[in-house]
């Protein structure tokens, strides 16, 4: 056999043995990338039907307080403000009530009255975002309104209590509520200067009770970030299956070659 012969078949061993030993490198990275990216939008999906199911349990807690007081709306402020106090006294999650009739408010625990704390009481949501109110500097109320006829209860707590809900999913997603035209987030909301990122694997639901949005993402290279630490932790093992594969098919390749040597130099 030909020197040039031999050098051309070592080559041409070389570069096969080099294909095949990528071939489970390559289709375990794909399948890897597919998996994770489906497991990251699998997580979107659970997560923003629990963020409304956590949120609307939150909301009902207002809802049950507004409910008891609402036996005191209509009468005089005189004598329902004692109890309303009581009741907020009472109950760790409430931070105020107020009673309302024709679409305005005649009775308040919070100091300086709502009226100074910009609450649309004509507002057909259930649910408003109070910023920076006289009784709440700095901070963000939540407010909820249940109506009858033309009176009304209003019940309030501090809008740390959404964003602790929001917390408890600790998965990389950024989880944003959206009341009409304002939003709260768990490191945020409306008065920052901008929206945090949810441009990886979006989703969006609406509540069908309160009616407020909820919007899920991933922030902007999240997914990089994440393929880039399992790569770094299942390289070596796609890499060591393909050494083995590339081995065993460079073992066999020769010794079927070395028969055919043989079987030649037999006939010659």
């Amino acid at each position: 056999m030909s020197k040039f012969r031999v050098l051309g078949r070592s080559m041409m061993a070389l570069l096969l043995t080099l294909a095949i030993s990528l071939i489970p490198v390559a289709s375990g990275l794909m399948v890897m990338v597919y998996q994770h990216d489906n497991k990251l939008k699998e997580t979107a999906r659970v997560s923003l039907k629990e963020a409304i199911f956590s949120i609307d349990m939150s909301l009902n807690r207002l809802h049950d307080a507004a409910l008891v007081a609402m036996p005191l709306a209509g009468s005089a402020c005189e004598t329902a403000k004692a109890h309303l106090l009581k009741q907020v006294q009472d109950v760790r999650y409430l931070r105020a009530l107020a009673l309302t009739a024709d679409g305005r408010i005649y009775c308040d625990t919070l100091v300086p009255p709502r009226a100074k704390n910009r609450f649309a009481t004509g507002s057909e949501a259930p649910v408003q975002l109070i910023f920076d109110s006289p009784a709440a500097p700095n901070a963000v109320l939540v407010a909820y309104q249940l109506r009858r006829e033309n009176l009304g209860v209003i019940a309030s707590t501090y809008g740390m209590e959404l964003r602790n809900e929001l917390r408890a999913f600790q998965t990389g997603l950024v989880l944003l509520l959206e009341f009409q035209d304002f939003y709260i987030w768990a490191d945020g909301d409306s008065r920052d200067p901008a929206r945090p990122s949810q441009s990886e694997f979006f989703m969006t639901g609406k509540s069908d009770k309160y009616g407020y949005t909820v919007k899920v993402g991933y922030p902007d290279g999240f997914a990089a970030d994440e393929r880039r630490q399992m790569l770094m932790q299942i390289l070596p093992s796609l890499a060591l299956i393909g050494i083995i594969t590339g081995s065993i098919f460079y073992w066999g390749l020769f010794r079927q070659w070395g028969k055919r040597d043989c079987t030649a130099a037999r006939k010659a």
